[in-house]
């Protein structure tokens, strides 16, 4: 597929398929950073804790797949390495053993920043490429992470 079979200029896309393609290497750091919170979480939070880390590491792999799928259908490749993840990201892996549950939240607020910040670079991008169809999923992604920002912010009692 290319760019201009969706009524795109390919050189205006490209910029978009870079920042695509970053924001999908930082998604999958942070969704395995989100099975590891989801694996090791414990103390009298574990039950709440265990539930909110599934539904986020769920979406997070739905988005993963939107994310590719796109990168796809604007015509080229996505990341698909783990070396493409580690390289790319601005995230970092992180070892949840035997982290506090209020770290392991704050960990993923810190990461929920970054993404919400790479997500606002992209929708500039794809405006003034034209591209709306991946700044209406972009834009969804990140409406999703600004309410679960707040939500984790008020678990941890921090404004």
């Amino acid at each position: 597929m290319d760019a201009k079979e969706i009524s795109l200029d390919e050189k205006e896309v490209r910029p978009v398929v870079d920042h695509l393609n970053e924001l999908l290497a930082n998604y999958h750091i942070h969704y395995q950073k989100l099975r590891g919170c989801h694996w090791n979480v414990k103390g009298t939070n574990f039950f709440t804790l265990h539930v909110k880390f599934e539904e986020l590491y769920t979406e997070a792999l739905t988005t993963i797949d939107e994310l590719a799928e796109r990168i796809l259908t604007l015509g080229k490749p996505p990341y698909s390495t783990f070396n493409d993840y580690i390289t790319n990201s601005k995230l970092k892996e992180m070892d949840t053993v035997g982290v506090s549950d209020k770290d392991l939240v704050r960990a993923l607020i810190a990461d929920m920043a970054s993404l919400i910040e790479l997500e606002r670079r992209i929708l500039d991008i794809t405006a003034d490429a034209g591209d709306d169809g991946t700044n209406d999923m972009v834009n969804r992604f990140m409406q999703y992470k600004e309410k679960n920002t707040w939500m984790l912010r008020s678990f941890v009692n921090e404004d």
